[in-house]
């Protein structure tokens, strides 16, 4: 998987100013951020990436008297693996219920649900709140013998655990091919043969139906999708939406209500959040 890493030079450097900036910068497809002594570095995938929408955003910035300058650059390949293990990569641990490591962690507690998953790209681990917050949601819901999609599936970390709890059968879907592959070797990894995963868009739905939809990926994409994730859902279907912060909501909930969906709730984290709407 291709990332591109935004440097952003930011006068002055608060916390407010770079989680303002956090939130338009996810607009414009980045997906990661890290605080720096002169401002934050963001990722984004290139294939989402769209500098036209951050030039906007940015010249609309809401703070006055704030001046921010960025740099664009293609994020360098690594062995990402070898690079967590160095840095002292730590594993998921959810309570008793399910622990998230790779092949090279040592002592794992034990956990109802183990998942191994070994990335083979910068992002996709679970450590990030969109995708803990979905976590959460799944060892909560009734997956027992429930059709699933797990839309942007990255390393498949949120399908496999929807395996584990009893869904069956299980579609995963996301437009990198590298995405495809890693998650195929972590299906061998956790002894997993019920999902079926394969590279596409929102497009590829066309005549499926799923009793329960995962889709974290981020507002605009969403938004511009959604109608295709309603289309494969019946009376009593769920969707779980992340990837957008808690001020993006009533943009997806009125989107999501104009579709025939109903709002049920939403879970927070660090300003990030997960939504549950049933048709």
């Amino acid at each position: 998987m291709k990332y591109y890493e935004i440097h952003f030079k930011t006068e002055p450097v608060t916390e407010t100013i770079s989680d303002v900036l956090s939130a338009l910068s996810a607009e414009a497809g980045c997906e990661s951020f890290v605080a720096e002594e002169d401002g934050m570095t963001a990722y984004a995938q290139q294939s989402l990436f769209d500098e036209e929408i951050l030039k906007v955003l940015l010249t609309e910035f809401p703070i006055p008297e704030t001046s921010i300058t960025y740099t664009v650059c293609e994020a360098e390949d690594k062995d990402w693996n070898e690079e967590w293990e160095k840095n002292y990569f730590q594993p998921i641990i959810i309570g008793d219920q399910c622990v998230i490591h790779s092949t090279f962690h040592k002592d794992v507690p034990t956990a109802k649900y183990d998942i191994i998953i070994n990335p083979q790209m910068a992002f996709g681990t679970g450590h990030h709140e969109t995708t803990s917050l979905v976590l959460g949601e799944l060892l909560e819901a009734n997956l027992e013998g429930k059709k699933v999609l797990d839309m942007g599936c990255g390393t498949s970390i949120l399908a496999i655990l929807a395996s584990k709890r009893g869904a069956d059968p299980i579609t995963a879907i996301d437009i990198d091919d590298w995405c495809i592959s890693n998650s195929k070797d972590n299906f061998l990894l956790n002894d997993i043969s019920n999902i079926n995963v394969f590279q596409g868009d929102a497009n590829s739905l066309k005549g499926m139906d799923f009793d329960v939809i995962i889709a974290n990926i981020n507002r605009n994409i969403l938004l511009n999708d959604m109608h295709h994730y309603v289309a494969c859902m019946h009376p009593g279907s769920i969707i779980f939406m992340s990837g957008f912060y808690v001020q993006d909501i009533p943009y997806i909930q009125k989107e999501g209500e104009r579709l025939g969906l109903h709002f049920e709730y939403f879970k927070e984290k660090n300003n990030w959040c997960v939504v549950k709407l049933i048709k």
